[in-house]
């Protein structure tokens, strides 16, 4: 079995057996906390909606005291996400909450604020620009023709998840990290349990440590000799103006964004072709419907259900809501993305929607800054895929799909499909 080949059996064997593992029990929480996090299939459940409907912005419950609001309307989670003077992401905010210390800090973006989250950003944006991204679209090309050339091979069933949604992002986040070959088998275990809350906050925060352990190593080589990947130009540009835990940091950012995120938009993406041949014969026939497709899809799912926690800073009145300092808003990106503020019908899937302002990246100063990656995949990668396989067809009954749970990252564990 070759390199390639390891990575992907391996990342499908860890994205699986995240599925049977045992941790912190969420029966302690009332269910009504845990709802913006479950779905019926591929939507919501209805009580999201219906609490967006009732008020934009409500009390979420929460055991222990601690007082948390829920964002649902899309006019007050975009205000909430763009006020970093008045909401903090900063990851201190959370040291001594569920067993969380200051050791466990993931640095990154996602759990730093101005001027720290400013002038990492600063350092990162060059490289996610459409000029410098441009240079990874004959390797994703290449990637995509070399999975579905091993899925021609197979013939018969296979499971997209393993075989098409993990490796792509996978693989390509390795091409713009610039992880050596000898590295990558180790690198693509880093994405596991953070985003699965059933194995606890503390499970999800030490796999963190050990991803950070792991990349201050592939690090430590790029400090020795860089290479041309975001880590070696990193290195090159910035030098002693940014520290190896800083490194590893926005590596593993980089990590956790692209891989998780775009491996379930690939797989649910392609449960809704499945489901609606008139769509899949659109994206099929015309690449400017293909990318329309993708922007709605992005909507349609947001697969990132909830943003990363923030922490009020001061008492703020948002959507008619007090909220006070040091309160926990959770901003829910899928309950956003469907509020009628966005146009009619957001509740359903329109491949030929004009594009809109959708949350499925966040928005302001902490929006994804690996947005237009993802959509170069997406679009590459669903007309491939419908084109080289046009009878393309779920090996199991939709109901038998098996959907996670409560994850902030929703996904599908495996999807059987027959290819020919």
């Amino acid at each position: 079995m070759g390199l390639r080949e390891r990575v992907v059996s391996w990342v499908g064997r860890r994205y699986l057996a995240r599925a049977q593992k045992k941790g912190f029990d969420l029966s302690v929480l009332p269910d009504s906390a845990l709802m913006p996090l479950r779905r019926d299939g591929l939507d919501p459940v209805p009580e999201l909606g219906a609490t967006r409907q009732a008020a934009p912005v409500s009390r979420l419950p929460l055991p222990f005291g601690i007082t948390a609001w829920l964002v649902t309307g899309y006019g007050e989670a975009k205000e909430v996400l763009a006020a970093t003077d008045k909401f903090s992401n900063d990851y201190t905010n959370l040291v001594g909450k569920a067993g969380l210390s200051a050791e466990q800090n993931p640095g990154g973006l996602g759990f730093a604020d101005p001027p720290d989250h400013t002038r990492l950003r600063k350092m990162l944006t060059p490289e996610f620009t459409m000029r410098r991204l441009n240079r990874l679209t004959p390797r994703i090309d290449e990637i995509i023709t070399e999975q579905l050339d091993a899925m021609e091979k197979d013939g018969g069933t296979v499971d997209l998840m393993q075989s098409f949604a993990l490796p792509i992002p996978s693989l390509t986040i390795c091409e713009l990290l610039g992880v050596s070959y000898e590295d990558r088998d180790d690198f693509q275990r880093l994405s596991t349990v953070r985003f699965d809350l059933f194995a606890g906050a503390g499970a999800s925060f030490g796999a963190i440590s050990e991803s950070l352990s792991y990349l201050l190593e592939i690090v430590r080589k790029q400090r020795v000799e860089p290479g041309d990947g975001l880590l070696g130009m990193l290195v090159k540009e910035h030098g002693d103006n940014i520290s190896d835990q800083e490194l590893a940091g926005l590596a593993d950012g980089v990590l956790t964004g692209g891989l998780e995120t775009t491996a379930s938009m690939l797989a649910l993406g392609a449960i809704v072709l499945l489901r609606d041949r008139p769509t899949f014969e659109l994206v099929r026939d015309s690449d400017e419907a293909a990318r329309d497709f993708v922007e709605e899809l992005l909507r349609y799912l947001t697969v990132v259900q909830v943003a990363f926690p923030r922490f009020a800073r001061e008492d703020v009145t948002v959507g008619g809501q007090e909220i006070a300092k040091g309160d926990i808003v959770f901003v829910s990106l899928s309950g956003a993305n469907r509020d009628t503020a966005l146009g009619a019908g957001m509740e359903s899937f329109d491949p030929t929607r004009p594009a809109t302002q959708h949350l499925a990246f966040g928005w302001g100063a902490h929006r994804c800054i690996g947005a237009e990656l993802a959509r170069m995949e997406l679009r590459a990668a669903y007309p491939a895929l419908v084109r080289r396989f046009p009878d393309l067809r779920l090996d199991i009954e939709p109901e038998q799909l098996s959907y996670r749970r409560t994850s902030i990252v929703y996904g599908v564990d495996s999807l059987p499909v027959r290819v020919k």
